[in-house]
């Protein structure tokens, strides 16, 4: 097992810039991650959200982008991919990995009414499938009209999985974030189905501006070549044979495609995003009239939306271990998309923010800590582990974020 506080220079954790910075446009720090490769990932240092010398971060001056890009032309360009693949014999031809959430489901009706395509969704199971979410997944077919495939690993190993991933990444998502981005070019390799599209690139919100030049997801996510040597939940499937004595196909699951097989299926991975202007808030309203959405019944623990990542009970837990590793809660990255969509001021945001970020996930605590088998002492001695020196201060036993956007 691997230590998740990785500590680096001068007691600075996974590597993050020493210095906090606040974007001047929206509410996120130089301390927001980028996207990872999930089966590499052993808390290595992260590469992080740049704000240049104006304080302006590269997830604004990307929407500055999005203001000035002819849509209409990638409308276009998105008419012409289509073409190459779409099948006029009643086969799929094309897959969109969805759990029944507001963004895969406008981006699979989207494909299916507008664009005159026969998508199959695929969806990864949540570990744990809230009750608004397993309603909102089962509305896709009844009310969205959408076929759909349903991939359930065992819960013995993903409940496992979860575990490990708590306790050495503190990122308890890990495993089912892997698998959201495996299944799809999966599935299409094995059905012959050579289009996968998925929602927004995540560059967007985040990593390097040139990430969003190109439509196609990046193969290192959804390709790898010896499954001995697959990370999951920070121990390779290797570690898990010899040390735990598992068998390998314990974890068949968890194997993506070779590069090799994605080549023999000529597999490409989209993001309808890139062809579409992305607004998540307009993806919901979507999603209400033409899937049978709906959001939960009261706002998520952590931040003030309804309708945002509510299909699984762990997911107020990847939030609440972004805060507390990143100093960045659920409420940060809601209020963030808000702004550069022209939903709320930046003064309204900083708002959120303070009163609903970090807020502890008690709802499905419960559940939580039964799902991974640990106590609820377990639960917050591993919290306190995650927390970097240069982040957070210990002030009469009450921890407190040493930079906040509000001051």
């Amino acid at each position: 097992m691997y230590n998740c506080s990785m500590k680096t220079r001068n007691n600075v954790y996974y590597g993050l810039p020493e210095v906090v910075k606040f974007c001047k446009l929206c509410v996120i720090s130089n301390q927001r991650p980028s996207s990872t490769i999930e089966f590499r990932n052993l808390n290595d240092p992260k590469k992080t959200i740049s704000i240049d010398k104006n304080g302006i971060c590269d997830a604004c001056k990307y929407n500055e982008i999005k203001k000035r890009t002819n849509w209409d032309l990638r409308n276009e360009q998105f008419l012409k991919l289509l073409e190459r693949y779409r099948r006029d014999d009643g086969r799929y031809d094309c897959i969109v990995p969805s759990s029944g959430g507001k963004d895969s489901s406008f981006t699979a009706h989207k494909l299916k009414h507008k664009y005159g395509m026969n998508p199959l969704t695929v969806t990864w199971a949540p570990a744990m499938f809230t009750e608004v979410g397993r309603k909102n997944f089962e509305n896709l077919g009844s009310v969205g009209g959408l076929d759909n495939l349903l991939y359930t690993p065992k819960e013995q190993i993903h409940s496992m999985l979860t575990r490990n991933a708590f306790l050495n990444l503190g990122h308890p998502f890990q495993p089912f974030i892997h698998g959201q981005k495996i299944i799809g070019p999966r599935i299409a390799a094995q059905m012959d189905i050579p289009l996968v599209v998925y929602g927004e690139n995540q560059a967007e919100y985040g990593n390097s501006i040139e990430e969003n030049d190109d439509f196609e997801m990046n193969q290192d996510f959804f390709t790898f070549e010896n499954p001995a040597d697959l990370l999951l939940g920070g121990v390779s499937v290797k570690e898990y044979i010899s040390e735990f004595g598992y068998n390998i196909s314990d974890f068949s699951a968890y194997f993506p495609i070779t590069k090799a097989e994605s080549v023999k299926a000529k597999t490409k991975m989209v993001y309808l995003g890139y062809f579409e202007r992305w607004d998540p808030q307009e993806c919901y309203y979507y999603a209400c009239e033409n899937t049978g959405f709906s959001a939960a019944p009261e706002r998520s623990d952590g931040t003030y939306s309804k309708y945002t990542e509510i299909d699984d009970k762990i997911v107020p837990f990847h939030f609440f271990t972004t805060y507390i590793k990143f100093g960045i809660g659920r409420a940060t990255y809601d209020a963030c998309q808000e702004i550069r969509n022209d939903k709320i001021t930046r003064d309204e945001a900083v708002s959120l923010v303070r009163k609903f970020d970090g807020e502890f996930p008690q709802t499905y605590f419960d559940d939580f800590l039964n799902y991974v088998e640990i106590s609820q002492e377990q639960f917050h001695n591993q919290i306190d582990k995650l927390r970097s020196p240069h982040l957070w201060k210990l002030t009469n036993n009450t921890w407190e974020l040493k930079h906040k956007v509000w001051e």
